[in-house]
């Protein structure tokens, strides 16, 4: 296992958006205008990497809200890390989420 992986942008772009707050899948698509097809495989490889973890929220909530379960991302501490270095390399992170969290208030 690396213990210091190079991220790609997209990887990077999808770590900060699950740091700031946004957690699952179509949320993430949401907010950085990736499609699904890009997002997903990033999400298993980011999980592969240990840089998140996953869970499925409770089938109750779902239900109560008519819509399938929704599979929860949280960064760990590698993950944190990794992103830290990832924010150096690519500076246009901040200004992405900070704008797009402005667009949906």
């Amino acid at each position: 296992m690396d213990h210091n992986p190079k991220l790609s942008y997209t990887s990077a772009l999808v770590l900060q958006t699950i740091s700031s707050g946004y957690s699952y899948g179509f949320d993430i698509m949401d907010v950085t205008g990736l499609p699904s097809g890009t997002v997903y495989p990033a999400l298993r490889r980011l999980e592969q990497q240990e840089l998140i973890k996953s869970s499925w929220e409770m089938e109750r909530a779902a239900f109560s809200e008519q819509r399938p379960a929704r599979k929860y991302y949280k960064l760990t501490r590698e993950g944190k890390e990794t992103l830290a270095k990832a924010l150096e390399r690519y500076t246009l992170f901040e200004q992405l989420v900070s704008a797009e969290k402005s667009k949906r208030r």
